[in-house]
């Protein structure tokens, strides 16, 4: 008799998603077993009665997905996922905590494709600014661009402390090289956008982040991309669908693109889907963070 394929989904949140629980359906999982609540200290003995519950041959349609809102922890998570497995007992792990992996490695993808694409430059050839940078897609977002080469600056709007201390925790951990700033007013935006070639939009859905009166003060500006799928635009002027579209408030800076939150949400719904299937796909047990994100979502654009 074929077995039947099991994801089991550890979740530190009280509740899993039921954004990721879709996915993994639509990706050819038989069956979602989510966990929420799940701590630290609870993944060895989870992993190891997913693993040794079934047969080498079983174990190849087992994988366990990773969830929660903290993308440190995800990562943690993940690796306290690897002793605990024993060969030929191995299983795929797919970390993507609220998303944040998928979402940030899209977003970063479309911007530096339309970089490239429309102004003949790489990521590692600009500064970069993550506004909204202090959130699970914003720190995701930075360390993506800054391991790709990127002056990344991570944005908060209430506190520079705070954003300071997430660069420095996450530097640390992934040998990123990113900083922090505060923006509360137009004309903190206005003073860090002076000399910024990229924009990352990655706040709050539902707020406006850069109006046309900001934008119109930006002199070097080339591709800004928005997450924000939620009226108002967090840029005003990029619409969800844009893909690499001319920015007509950004006045001083005329070659400026920009990128929309459903030409990225596109590209993130396909990597996420991509990523769930070749655990089922693979022969060979697959380890997916961020970086394995980012290099799929490359490939899709």
């Amino acid at each position: 008799m074929s077995k039947r394929s099991i994801l089991h989904m550890f979740d530190p949140m009280p509740n899993n998603s039921p954004f990721d629980i879709n996915m993994a359906l639509d990706a050819g999982f038989d069956v979602l077993m989510p966990y929420s609540n799940v701590k630290l200290e609870n993944i060895q003995n989870l992993t190891q009665d997913a693993i040794f519950s079934r047969s080498p041959s079983g174990i190849k349609k087992t994988g366990i997905f990773i969830g929660g809102r903290d993308i440190g922890l995800a990562i943690d998570m993940l690796q306290a996922t690897k002793p605990a497995m024993v060969p030929p007992f191995e299983v795929s792990v797919f970390a993507d905590p609220s998303g944040a992996y998928t979402t940030a490695a899209a977003l970063v993808a479309c911007v530096e494709k339309a970089l490239k694409e429309v102004h003949g430059k790489a990521l590692t050839d600009c500064k970069a600014l993550v506004f909204g940078g202090t959130g699970p897609v914003g720190i995701a977002t930075g360390i993506i661009a800054s391991l790709q080469g990127a002056n990344t600056v991570l944005v908060d709007h209430l506190s520079v402390d705070t954003a300071n201390d997430a660069a420095k925790q996450y530097n640390r951990r992934f040998s990123a090289n990113m900083s922090g700033a505060v923006a509360r007013t137009d004309a903190d935006k206005i003073a860090l956008l002076a000399d910024a070639d990229i924009v990352f939009c990655t706040a709050k859905a539902g707020i406006r982040v850069l109006s046309a009166a900001v934008l119109a003060q930006t002199r070097q500006l080339k591709v800004a991309g928005d997450v924000n799928a939620v009226p108002p635009a967090g840029i005003e002027g990029i619409a969800a669908n844009d893909m690499a579209v001319p920015m007509t408030h950004a006045t001083q800076s005329p070659k400026a693109v920009g990128v929309g939150a459903l030409a990225v949400g596109n590209v993130k719904y396909k990597l996420q889907h991509e990523l769930l299937k070749s655990m089922l796909k693979s022969d060979k047990p697959v380890v997916i963070d961020f970086r394995e994100a980012f290099s799929k979502a490359r490939d899709l654009v």
